[in-house]
């Protein structure tokens, strides 16, 4: 038995094309090869590759909720083009929005592409259960987690880093992160001894 809680963990892509097979997805690889690395609990993943339908990925996100998933990570879907339809299907859901998490999400991706203020991530609490909505390119995912560094010193937090205390604050189980990919923020009243 590890010293650390266990954790259920929905990561879902979303892409019309790469849910009908026209090319491979690499949003599932890339969001459980950061969280293994990020994460020390033992994770068990729940994972969807579906289309952009918005009433799709509302009921998956709700599935995964139900089905005890904590944290529930989407990757895709949050441009301006006609068929990104995943911030209105998360907010549908959505019994809390955090707002801060889209946020900081754009003023990470800033420092490399101007055409970040076209993003439109966002983040929920669904009953004990917290969703936010990654970017599409596994690149961009690690950033947006890990934040950015210059010479090992933190330059811009990455948003994983408020994950594990939003999670405590909303009843869920205690994650601990590995320190070099990305150090887990809490009170020192939260942390656990």
């Amino acid at each position: 038995m590890s010293e650390h809680d266990s954790v259920t963990i929905g990561i879902v892509s979303i892409s019309d094309r790469a849910s009908s097979g026209v090319y491979e997805d690499k949003g599932l690889p890339a969001l459980k090869e950061w969280l293994g690395r990020a994460l020390k609990n033992a994770v068990t993943f729940q994972e969807r590759l579906i289309p952009d339908e918005k009433d799709r990925i509302s009921a998956t996100l709700i599935e995964l909720v139900d089905a005890g998933c904590s944290l529930v990570l989407t990757t895709g879907g949050t441009g301006p083009a006609l068929r990104d339809v995943t911030p209105e299907a998360t907010l549908a859901v959505g019994h809390k929005e955090m707002p801060g998490f889209g946020e900081q999400m754009r003023q990470v991706s800033l420092r490399f592409v101007p055409t970040a203020i076209l993003s439109r991530q966002v983040a929920v609490i669904r009953d004990k259960s917290l969703i936010i909505n990654l970017p599409g390119q596994p690149k961009a995912i690690q950033e947006t987690l890990e934040g950015l560094k210059e010479d090992g010193r933190q330059v811009v937090p990455g948003i994983f880093a408020a994950v594990p205390y939003c999670i405590d604050l909303i009843g869920g189980p205690y994650l601990e992160t590995n320190d070099e990919v990305c150090k887990a923020f809490r009170p020192k009243s939260a942390i656990r001894q």
